[in-house]
């Protein structure tokens, strides 16, 4: 499932998070890529354990939290701290798959990665390239969001950043285990839930219809979920 939260962050939260970030020392993006991303990766990050990247983070999971559009799509059991990236003057990331397992350095926090999510935090008409391009059982989408919207896909599914030839694209990305592994089920619960939510703005919360698919919907959950 390909799914687009818009306005994770708004104007004023994106301007914040990069006073931040854009005047702390970056790094090398390789400080984190496997044997494989390390081969096609060419851009710059935040170092994962400067105070810069770790208050920028909290920004973006106290967001998230307040997302419920977030919480419907991802259903999220863990997040990774959210990471920041940059790329200029022709630096790309080519075609390669997350790992499956990510680990935190310097703790013992893991998470499955079923989800990643990049959250764009420059305006697509700031720079040239850039786009986000998945390819997966919905095709191949070339995707190029307005600044504080986030997109979520599949982490298992082949992704790539093209060249940036102008301008600089700066985003947050990390990874989330989901209570519901499979993407299947996940979609299912997802369109259940929006379809509830349009029933209930229609019929008022109370409505019968609306308590039985919210019935249906928390027993698919139970049925689903891994705590």
């Amino acid at each position: 499932m390909l799914t687009t939260i818009p306005d994770v962050l708004d104007a004023a939260a994106v301007a914040r998070l990069r006073a931040l970030i854009d005047g702390a020392p970056w790094v090398d993006g390789n400080v984190t890529s496997g044997a494989q991303s390390a081969l096609v990766k060419r851009n710059e990050q935040l170092p994962e354990d400067s105070a810069e990247a770790r208050a920028a983070g909290n920004m973006v999971l106290e967001a998230l939290g307040r997302s419920p559009l977030f919480v419907a799509a991802a259903l999220p059991a863990k997040v990774f701290p959210p990471l920041f990236n940059r790329y200029a003057g022709g630096q790309a990331f080519g075609t390669h798959i997350d790992n499956a397992i990510r680990m935190q350095r310097g703790t013992d926090f893991r998470i499955r990665s079923d989800l990643s999510a990049t959250l764009f935090l420059e305006p697509p008409e700031a720079y040239d390239g850039g786009e986000l391009v998945i390819e997966d059982t919905f095709g191949v989408q070339s995707i190029k969001l307005p600044a504080g919207h986030l997109l979520l896909y599949p982490a298992s599914s082949l992704h790539r950043v093209e060249p940036v030839t102008r301008g600089t694209r700066t985003a947050s990305f990390f990874w989330i285990q989901s209570m519901v592994r499979d993407d299947g089920a996940r979609r299912i619960l997802f369109d259940l839930d929006q379809a509830v939510q349009s029933v209930a703005l229609a019929q008022g919360q109370g409505d019968a219809a609306v308590v039985q698919l919210t019935g249906v919907y928390h027993n698919l959950l139970r049925r689903w979920a891994e705590a």
